[in-house]
């Protein structure tokens, strides 16, 4: 298992670790298999979504802003309505390898998604390779 490091920037943000993940696979040298993410945090999450336009993204956060408003929520730490759209997101994903590659459609990417930052965040990373055919 690999873990790598991500440090976000804003208090809500997709970023965009389709390469980091990539590079873990390409290193793992498995040529078919499955790659299984998991984000261990409970205000962040996973997505896979288009990576080419970056209003992709904004309207994702647009979405989630507008289907969970600031509040007010019995949570009083502050950060509710982050722990909400972390379970709507999910913290893991499992993707094919073919080839050595990660086998995404032709716009998709995978991104961290950042629902209460900054912040240090982990991606966990484990790679098998599949048996038989």
């Amino acid at each position: 298992m690999t873990e790598l490091p991500i440090r976000t920037g804003e208090k809500r943000e997709l970023v965009d670790i389709t390469h980091h993940i990539e590079r873990v696979v390409a290193e793992s040298g498995v040529q078919r298999g499955l790659c299984h993410l998991f984000v261990p945090h409970t205000t962040a999450g996973l997505a896979l979504n288009e990576n080419w336009d970056p209003t992709v993204r904004r309207d994702i956060l647009g979405a989630l802003e507008r289907m969970v408003p600031p509040g007010p929520y019995e949570h009083r730490e502050g950060n509710a309505p982050a722990h909400i759209m972390a379970s709507l997101t999910g913290s893991g994903a499992t993707l094919f390898i073919e080839e050595g590659r990660l086998l995404l459609g032709t716009w998709q990417g995978v991104f961290l998604a950042e629902f209460d930052g900054p912040r240090s965040r982990r991606l966990l990373i484990c790679v098998r390779e599949s048996e038989g055919r």
